[in-house]
């Protein structure tokens, strides 16, 4: 019997705040829905950013480089 040693993650996302790629199924940040759509975060920061300013991270205005 084998067994893969690493689980094959499932579909990524950018966090809009960092703009690292994160897995869609298990986000380390969680996600968020703004405007109809979900958002997905690689942590707890970068979710709570991403809730008090939306528009400034959708628009470039503002970034957090990782």
């Amino acid at each position: 019997m084998r067994f893969s040693l690493f689980k094959k993650s499932g579909p990524k996302a950018t966090d809009p705040v960092c703009h690292m790629k994160v897995d869609m199924e298990k986000p380390p940040g969680g996600s968020h829905e703004h405007e109809g759509q979900t958002y997905y975060f690689c942590g707890p920061g970068c979710k709570r950013a991403f809730e008090k300013e939306p528009q400034a991270y959708l628009s470039g205005e503002k970034k957090v480089d990782m």
